[in-house]
């Protein structure tokens, strides 16, 4: 099960956020990538547990990759990729959560749907 690799891979994609929105010279990047960080912990929780819930815990979660890309919408676009080559649960309350994760990644410019007043 590839569960703990998207698990780490959203974890990674958090901490790598961060550090473009503490970079960015685009106020409107700035706080799309905010919203991102700060959004996407309790969605990969809320995964986690319910992949656990089911599953049983995972035995190790891997994460914390140096990232080649040195723009967001770069790294997002490969954060996309990467996670849809994973071969991820199919249960429908999992298969939701994964939807609302991979809406915040999409590339609209680096907007997030958590502050779409910044994306127009």
């Amino acid at each position: 099960m590839n569960a703990p690799k998207f698990v780490g891979l959203l974890m990674n994609s958090r901490t790598q956020s961060h550090a473009f929105h503490l970079t960015t010279k685009s106020y409107a990047e700035h706080k799309a990538l905010q919203a991102y960080y700060e959004g996407i912990i309790p969605l990969l929780d809320a995964y986690a547990e319910g992949v656990m819930g089911k599953y049983g815990r995972f035995r190790k979660i891997k994460y914390g990759r140096k990232t080649i890309a040195r723009n967001p919408k770069l790294y997002f676009r490969s954060l996309l990729s990467q996670i849809r080559a994973l071969k991820l649960p199919r249960d429908s309350y999992l298969r939701n959560i994964q939807d609302e994760i991979v809406a915040s990644c999409a590339p609209r410019s680096t907007c997030s749907p958590f502050v779409k007043e910044h994306c127009r």
